[in-house]
């Protein structure tokens, strides 16, 4: 995994927290000073909260596992569907949908539902209906694929979650905590972190401090992935090889051909 210095950090304003009188006590262990009643994140643990995220995110790649990239808010959606979407890693962008992980069967369902009219339209097999009940279909199809398209590679929930906002996805962090899902996040002064498997105390409002992390986690969770595929081609050229015949066992089959070529 790349190293990042604590410069990067704050050039990304990572540091900057939310007024004092909106913070939550529980994030007091980040909470390095305040400056005109702002309070400023100590820096030293934002690296080492996302460099034990990032080793996390390796694992789960090198696993073969699913990381769910979860941000809704305005300043995360596009951010996280661009990354998700490099690192071909499933995402939610729009809004989290409810049940997702504690009503998986029924949300399965819809998942099911996109990725059948997906192979459908493709093969023509709506040519039978007429055109307006076509355009309703396509229209239904869409609707599906804004709030499931992320995710509609998933044949199972995930693995684990990244999510950017703890306090706007509270929904997610709940069903996770129900299911015993690992979480990662940013935890901003105004979150609780105590509910977050690996929090990374930072500015979670700040375009350039939310790039540089969901990159950072992004390009971590490929490189394990990278690492989990060439594993498989190695397993599968392995398999494929002939079985060598035991040297012994050749000499043997030798000598007898050249008996039975001399009783002939």
């Amino acid at each position: 995994m790349k190293e990042i210095s604590l410069r990067e950090l704050l050039e990304a304003g990572c540091h900057f927290g939310h007024e004092v009188k909106r913070w939550n006590p529980r994030a007091a262990q980040f909470i390095y000073t305040t400056r005109d009643r702002i309070h400023i994140i100590d820096l030293v643990k934002t690296k080492e909260g996302l460099l034990a995220a990032g080793e996390f995110a390796l694992k789960l790649g090198t696993e073969g596992k699913k990381l769910l990239f979860v941000g809704t808010k305005r300043q995360a959606k596009k951010l996280i569907h661009d990354e998700a979407v490099r690192v071909d890693a499933p995402f939610f962008s729009q809004r989290w949908v409810g049940g997702f992980i504690t009503n998986w069967t029924e949300v399965k369902k819809r998942i099911d539902k996109l990725n059948k009219m997906d192979a459908d339209k493709k093969t023509g097999a709506w040519q039978k209906f007429v055109k307006h009940e076509q355009l309703k279909l396509d229209r239904e199809r869409l609707k599906l694929e804004k709030y499931y398209g992320g995710v509609k590679q998933l044949s199972d929930h995930p693995d684990a979650l990244f999510i950017v906002d703890v306090k706007k996805e509270s929904a997610a962090v709940s069903e996770c905590l129900k299911a015993g899902i690992p979480i990662i996040s940013i935890v901003d002064t105004n979150s609780d972190p105590t509910k977050i498997n690996y929090p990374i105390p930072a500015n979670d409002d700040a375009v350039k401090s939310i790039t540089l992390l969901i990159s950072y986690l992004a390009n971590a969770y490929e490189e394990g992935l990278q690492a989990f595929k060439k594993k498989e081609v190695k397993t599968e050229v392995k398999a494929k090889e002939p079985v060598a015949v035991v040297p012994k066992l050749q000499a043997k089959t030798k000598k007898v051909k050249k008996v039975k070529d001399e009783l002939k």
